[in-house]
């Protein structure tokens, strides 16, 4: 009861500043609540979410990644990156002008198509444009391909833009979804990574959302295998007792554009490894 009360006094006080604000004052407020709530943390290392929080399992991490879970995830992803020949002769090479570190390209806004490109959708849009079958959105060969282009993109800066009316609108309702209470549970994403970030759910610490975006995919042992972001936010609707919706759903895009630019200036680092 008290978290639900904290949390809906947070979220009051939060979107008094924010609900009519310009995406870049959302993104200064965004950043100071955290940067205030955290002050001990380097603001470059919110991208290693609750191992900047917690020291103990950060070692723990930090062991874990000298022989990643997520290693044969991104010898196969370059595989099928690099050998992949679809049936009219063409390759991934051809649908990405950056090769293996198109991932810093992503998301951003097609005002032809009107609508958010995911990484994730563009993997698929290649495939579909030369004939072949689109992958499953959340794990898999996408994940695997996804993670390999993920490591090559690391160091470099998200720097998500955010302009036109049309792509504003994706962006509000990014940011509508994020606040929108959902579930049995009656739970929002802020509930439990802004407000709540770094108190105890059980046995686990929740993570600050600032820069959550940036460790995508991931290797999490409670899946025992790599997923993309889309998984991740679906698993969030189902502990809340929501109803997963569809990865690359127009929800689940917009969700990944706000966030994104909400962590803008801070870098890449997927893949990587959680509990």
């Amino acid at each position: 009861m008290c978290l639900r009360i904290f949390s809906a006094t947070f979220i009051c006080c939060f979107l008094s500043c924010a609900v009519w604000a310009d995406p870049a004052s959302d993104q200064t407020a965004f950043k100071n609540y955290f940067y205030n709530k955290f002050p001990e943390i380097p603001v470059g290392d919110f991208i290693n979410g609750v191992y900047a929080i917690d020291q103990k399992r950060r070692q723990q991490w930090l062991e874990i990644e000298e022989f990643p879970p997520y290693g044969i995830a991104i010898d196969e992803g370059e595989i099928l990156f690099n050998e992949t020949v679809f049936s009219d002769g063409s390759s991934y090479s051809d649908c990405f002008v950056d090769g293996k570190r198109s991932k810093k390209n992503y998301p951003y806004f097609d005002v032809n198509r009107n609508t958010v490109v995911t990484l994730e959708l563009a993997i698929n849009d290649c495939r579909v444009s030369h004939g072949e079958q689109p992958l499953k959105y959340k794990t898999g060969d996408i994940a695997k391909i996804s993670a390999y282009l993920a490591l090559h993109s690391r160091g470099e800066i998200i720097e998500v833009e955010v302009s036109g009316e049309a792509a504003i609108n994706a962006y509000e309702q990014g940011k509508k979804y994020y606040y929108s209470k959902r579930g049995q549970l009656n739970f929002a994403c802020v509930d439990c990574h802004v407000a709540s970030s770094g108190m105890r759910i059980r046995a686990e610490i929740l993570s600050p959302s600032l820069g959550h975006v940036s460790n995508f995919p991931v290797y999490r042992f409670k899946w025992g295998s790599i997923g993309t972001l889309h998984r991740r936010f679906s698993g969030c609707n189902s502990q809340v007792r929501a109803k997963p919706l569809a990865g690359q759903s127009e929800q689940y895009k917009n969700l990944e554009y706000f966030l994104s630019y909400m962590s803008n200036g801070l870098k890449f680092n997927g893949p990587s490894t959680r509990r």
